[in-house]
């Protein structure tokens, strides 16, 4: 592939910016692109997008909770909810990835089972593998929702749902909500495991179940009350059935109104840096541990550049990489990976 074959990344940011959704389809389809010319091109499109008020506008939220809790139905009501209040709206359904034989791509499930317009202009989804992420969510996830932060309202990103592992979701979103399954078991596992620790909002699903739903709702509003919460937030706890379309426009005040507590209390810009500042150093990590790190001044001179190019992380990420590598060959480093990846 030859660097003619990309796009030019000022042409389409542009288009990004303007919301033409094959342009925000071909910018997410080069920031999953692993090819040394593309890496180069998402870092200038990114770079492209960035403004002063990327670190303070739209609203990422993660959806995370057990597989059958009702995910992708209560994500079809908050959708629904929001377009009629003029939101426009992004999706990153991040799907279990089959086996490595199979060829490691995503399943796609949720993607089928959000029930949306397909000629809705304001809402984009994009399905996409977990890679097999611990966490739940893909490294691609972190780069592609700042791209959509550019032009959606709001970014919702939805995780495999595969319980306990699920966290990564928290050092990608802004507020996290978390959909729990009345009668299920799993409150209590999970209150042991730490997980509850995470989410801002919780959302109680299938609440038409009656008793049982109260009683989850209960035990999770007793858990609130742990010193690692953030001060000044009350993490509410909502009844809530997709089925029936009931407790969702309170829902969506819960997570408005956390999006709002961060702003007015001055969080906001600075949790988005903690998190892109995060993400860069486990990338950095887990493609060259430790000692590759050090090779570029270790973590704190990393975050010191991070620091001095807020609008731009992805860019210093590709950067610090390309610093890495030029220091285990004299040769260049970025002809050095095209042969690599020519030889797999």
């Amino acid at each position: 592939m030859t660097q003619a074959s990309f796009p030019d990344p000022q042409l389409l940011a542009v288009r990004i910016l303007k919301g033409e959704r094959a342009a925000v389809a071909s910018g997410l389809n080069l920031l999953d692109n692993a090819l040394p010319q593309a890496r180069v091109c998402a870092a200038q499109l990114l770079a492209a997008l960035s403004s002063g008020q990327w670190l303070t506008s739209g609203h990422v939220i993660g959806v995370t909770g057990p597989p059958g809790a009702g995910k992708s139905s209560l994500l079809s009501s908050l959708i629904r909810e929001w377009r009629q209040a003029g939101k426009k709206v992004a999706v990153l359904a991040v799907d279990p990835s089959s086996r490595p034989e199979s060829g490691g791509g995503a399943l796609l499930g949720d993607r089928i089972r959000i029930k949306t317009s397909t000629a809705d202009e304001g809402l984009f989804i994009r399905s996409l593998a977990s890679r097999n992420q611990l966490g739940g969510v893909a490294t691609e996830v972190w780069p592609m929702s700042w791209l959509l932060l550019s032009c959606f309202d709001i970014v919702v990103v939805e995780t495999v749902g595969v319980g306990q592992t699920e966290i990564d979701v928290a050092e990608i979103s802004d507020t996290v909500c978390y959909v729990a399954q009345p009668a299920s078991g799993d409150t209590i596992q999970y209150l042991k495991s730490g997980i509850m620790e995470i989410p801002d909002v919780f959302a109680v699903n299938k609440s038409d179940l009656g008793g049982a739903a109260q009683k989850t709702a209960a035990e999770i509003g007793r858990s609130g009350s742990r010193p690692d919460r953030q001060e000044g937030w009350h993490y509410p706890v909502c009844l809530v059935s997709a089925t029936h379309h009931t407790g969702i426009p309170a829902l969506i005040d819960h997570l408005a109104q956390h999006r709002h507590f961060l702003d007015s209390a001055g969080l906001l810009e600075q949790l988005r840096f903690k998190h892109q500042s995060g993400w860069v150093m486990r990338l950095l990590k887990e493609e060259f541990g430790s000692f590759g790190m050090q090779l570029a001044g270790g973590r704190s001179s990393i975050n010191e550049r991070l620091n001095s190019h807020r609008l731009n992380p992805f860019g210093e990420y590709e950067k610090t990489r390309h610093q890495i590598l030029s220091r285990f060959s004299p040769a260049d480093s970025s002809e050095l990976f095209i042969k690599k990846e020519e030889t797999l």
